[in-house]
This record gives C-alpha cells, structure tokens and sequence, in this order.
C-alpha cells in the first residue's frame, strides 16, 4: 500500500456502470478487493470468469499492455522494488488501470467512493497506522499461511486446479482443464517459495509426486512454523470477532479486507475450512458473512477504537510480521551490496539471493523479496511520521520487551546470506 493517494479526485462515474476485476476467487488479493468492492457499493464484475470469449481477451489483451507499458498505469506509482501480479487487476469505466490490492484500497478513499467510512480511519492516526499494519501483515505472512493450508492441510482433498479450470474456460476454451491440472502442480512445486517445506516423514505418499508437499535441499522444515503461526494468528481473531462485528469495532476497515482475503481463500479447501471453524468458530462464521456481503453490524459513524484486547493480534504481528520484513530487509541490502540485481522467485529458483532467518524459534531460509522491502519501508516512513503520543498508544498493545523506536521497527534479529 502506498502512504500517498490521488488527490482532488471525485466519483464521477455512475454507480450503474461496472468496473472490471480481473482475477481469480483462487486469489486472497482478489477476494480483498472484491470485499471492498461490494462495502463501497462499487459496480463490477469478475472477469474471465463472467464473460465471454471476445470480452475476456479484450482485457487480457489490456492486461498485457499494462504490464509491459504500453498503456498507462492509473494508480498506484510502481517503483523499482515492485512487482506487476498475475492478479488482481481493477479496470474501470473510463479506461482507469489499477493494481495492488491495498493501493485499491487507497483509491477508493480518495476517489470518495467509501466517503461515509473510509477503509482507512482518517481521524486518529494511530488507528489508521494500525489498520495499515494489520492489511500489510495479513497480506505478506498471511498468505503463507493459507496457501500452506490448501497445499498441505487440504493436500487431499482441495479442487483448485479445477475451479481454476472453470473460470479461466471463457478465455481459453477446451484448454482449460489443461492449466488446471498444470495450475495445481505448480503451486505445490512453488511452495518453498512461499515459505512451506515439508520435513522428511510428512506424510504424503499416498499423494501424486506432482501433488506432495515436497522438501528442498538444505532448507529446514518449515510446517511447524507456519501451523503455529495460524492458530496465533486465530487466537488474535477470535475474541475481537466475538465481541465485535468488524476488527476495530463498527466499521469495516481495510484491515478487515485483508483477514477476509486472506481467510476466505480457504473456504473452498475442505480440511483447510474445517480447521478454521474447529480452531476459530467466530472468525470462520465472519468470514462466511463477509462472503455473502453482509456487513452486519456497519454504521457509517460507528465507533472504531484501539484497545487492549488488540494486544494479542499485534503481538503475533511483533512475533511473525515484524521480524520477518526486518530480516528480508537486511537480507535485500546485504545481497545488493555485494552486486545482486536479481531478487523474488526468478532469484529463489536460480538458488540466489538466499538468507537463513529465524520466526517464533523456528528457523527458515527464504530469498530477499524487493517488494517486501518497499512494503516495510512504507511503513517505517509513516511510523515515523506519527506523533509522540500516536506511537505511545500503539506501544500498549505490544509484548513486553518488544519497542519501537525513531528509526522504524526494532527488530535486531541476526540473518545469514546465502
């Protein structure tokens, strides 16, 4: 998410004409903003999945133009550190080229679509900083979270490569089913990548080679960090969900987008959704809510507030989120130091640009991620821009021993490159 939004900028566009979200319900980002879609009661429609053949390679067409700069890009300014998704993309009416799902989220604000409740709290900076945190937290370490859960937890019994197959066949017809199976294989080939390695006795012979959870050379097992990473993860949810309709009480925020994206993911998985709602009842019957649109309990003018039962979710994100973008920072500079230019997942299947870190006592080895990097100096930028008593408040809520400081997140945790 990008600190600055468009400026004097005004929904102009009749509600009545679709916007164009291209992407896929296999994606949490594309969940995110379809949430926030349907809270700022913006008209749209998923694409391929909703159309037809022409319409589908019109904007796969456009698609490809954006990527490679052939048409310009409307928001957000893309910098040296980022990347262009597979998906999410949000196409409007007026030939508006959007992507990043938190940086959506900022558009909407400015372009007044959510004026009555913005997604992101304008009144009280602290609680705007927390809401930033929680949507970026979510997006980075969560998404390890829930694909672990497809891939592995839900191993055997999820469809994706087949729902993918179902939404892509406007565009590619009878070649579909084809990626489909290829979609599934790759994603668990790609796991490593996103931080799940599976330990010698997982447990997964029973499963195709292409479809088991599969170790890698010389990188530790990483399962363990990741299932107690979910269930902290929950046990920060849980009771906030059960007093409360929304994560920081009456209103749906930006912050909320980014759990439900994320979450709502799984809820195809079978195994993945029924460990949801044994491990958190409250949160999974939200998540469905959400999914249907129902934003029950909304008030335009409801109450939003910090308070210590907040404590436990921002001290998973202190114990997981904090540590793990200081350590792909450090990683990023030590690598670019010694003249690395190649980072991301084109660097972490040529085996470059590595680092060993280490995540709630569980140690891993991941590769120094650029948008990451920009991630985490966003938001040390806008720690540093709060005030004495913002930065005090938000001090409360986490554990003891963990502080910040002037200079962004105190981290001081030691990483070995590779």
């Amino acid at each position: 998410m990008r600190a600055r939004a468009p400026k004097g900028s005004a929904v102009s566009e009749s509600r009545e004409t679709p916007w164009i979200l291209w992407g896929s319900t296999l994606s949490p980002f594309a969940l995110k903003v379809e949430a926030m879609l349907r809270f700022a009661d913006v008209p749209f429609r998923w694409l391929p999945a909703r159309g037809r053949f022409a319409e589908a390679l019109r904007f796969e067409h456009r698609r490809r133009a954006l990527i490679r700069g052939r048409i310009a890009l409307t928001w957000p300014a893309k910098d040296a550190l980022d990347e262009f998704p597979l998906v999410p993309f949000l196409f409007g009416p007026r030939g508006e080229n959007l992507y990043d799902s938190s940086a959506i989220g900022v558009w909407l604000d400015a372009e007044c679509w959510t004026r009555e409740a913005p997604l992101l709290p304008s009144a009280d900076a602290a609680l705007r900083f927390a809401a930033r945190l929680v949507d970026e937290a979510l997006d980075e370490v969560g998404l390890y979270l829930v694909h672990h859960n497809r891939w592995v937890v839900s191993a055997r019994d999820n469809d994706a490569g087949a729902r993918l197959a179902r939404e892509v066949r406007p565009l590619l017809g009878p070649l579909a089913p084809l990626l489909g199976r290829s979609f599934a294989a790759r994603q668990v080939r790609r796991l490593p990548y996103l931080l799940s390695v599976a330990p010698d006795d997982a447990g997964f012979a029973d499963l195709p080679t292409r479809l088991r959870p599969p170790r890698r050379s010389g990188f530790p097992p990483t399962h363990a960090l990741l299932d107690d990473a979910y269930a902290r993860l929950l046990g920060g949810l849980e009771p906030l969900l059960v007093a409360q309709p929304f994560l920081f009480g009456e209103r749906f925020t930006i912050a909320d987008a980014s759990v439900y994206g994320q979450l709502a993911m799984n809820r195809a998985d079978p195994s993945a959704d029924a460990r949801l709602r044994h491990l958190a009842p409250a949160v999974h019957a939200w998540v469905e809510r959400i999914a249907r649109g129902e934003f029950r309990g909304h008030r335009p003018d409801g109450r939003l507030a910090l308070e210590t039962a907040h404590a436990p979710l921002f001290g998973w994100i202190a114990e997981t989120f904090v540590p793990l973008m200081q350590q792909n920072h450090d990683a990023f500079e030590q690598h670019r130091a010694r003249g690395a230019t190649r980072f991301n997942e084109r660097a972490f299947d040529a085996g470059r640009a590595l680092y060993d870190g280490v995540l709630g006592g569980h140690p891993f080895r991941s590769v120094a991620k650029s948008f990451q990097v920009r991630v985490w100096r966003d938001l040390r930028r806008e720690w540093d821009a709060l005030t004495t008593d913002a930065r005090a408040q938000l001090a409360t809520l986490l554990p003891a021993g963990v502080e910040l400081d002037r200079d962004g997140f105190a981290a001081g945790t030691e990483i070995l490159t590779a």
